[in-house]
C-alpha cells in the first residue's frame, strides 16, 4: 500500500490522466445504456405492432438503404435529417415508436434526439433489419 502511494504522488500527472479517462469512459458508457431504448427481437417487435395501430416504425437509415428494402409500413427519416424533421412526427409522442437502421449501432444517436423532443415509448429493434432479415421476415421495396 505505502508503494502504491507513493507510486501515486510520483506520477500525479499520469494518475490523474487516468482518472479522466476512467471518468469519460464510464460517462460514455453510462449515456449509451440511457440512450439506447428498449430492445426488441424482430419476434417481439411484430407483436408489438401487431397490438399497437397508432405505432410509428422508424428506418434511420439512408434514402438509398431504405430503398433496398424496409419494413413495411416503415416511415424513412435519415438521422442526419433527424433533428429537422421532428416536428412532423409529433403526433407520434405518446404512441410506441419502433427504431431500426442497418444493425442497430445508429440507432442510440436517434433515440437521443427523440427523448430530448418528449418521445417516452422508444422501442429499439435489436440488430436492426440485419437481424430481420435473418429471421426471414418480409421487407418491402414500395
Amino acid at each position: 500500500m505505502q508503494q502504491l502511494f507513493e507510486f501515486v504522488l510520483n506520477n500525479l500527472l499520469l494518475f490523474a490522466a487516468l482518472l479522466a479517462v476512467l471518468i469519460m469512459l464510464i460517462k460514455a458508457e453510462l449515456d449509451h445504456l440511457a440512450n439506447k431504448g428498449l430492445q426488441l427481437s424482430p419476434s417481439m417487435a411484430i407483436r408489438l405492432m401487431n397490438n399497437n395501430d397508432d405505432m410509428l416504425i422508424l428506418d434511420v437509415r439512408s434514402v438509398a438503404d431504405y430503398k433496398k428494402g424496409h419494413i413495411k409500413g416503415a416511415r424513412n427519416v435519415a438521422l442526419k435529417d433527424m433533428a429537422a424533421e421532428i416536428e412532423k412526427l409529433g403526433n407520434y409522442k405518446n404512441s410506441p415508436v419502433l427504431l431500426y437502421c442497418n444493425s442497430g449501432n445508429t440507432v442510440t444517436a436517434a433515440i437521443k434526439i427523440l427523448k430530448k423532443a418528449g418521445f417516452e415509448k422508444i422501442n429499439n429493434l435489436d440488430g436492426g433489419i440485419a437481424a430481420w432479415k435473418e429471421a426471414k421476415l418480409p421487407v418491402s421495396k414500395k
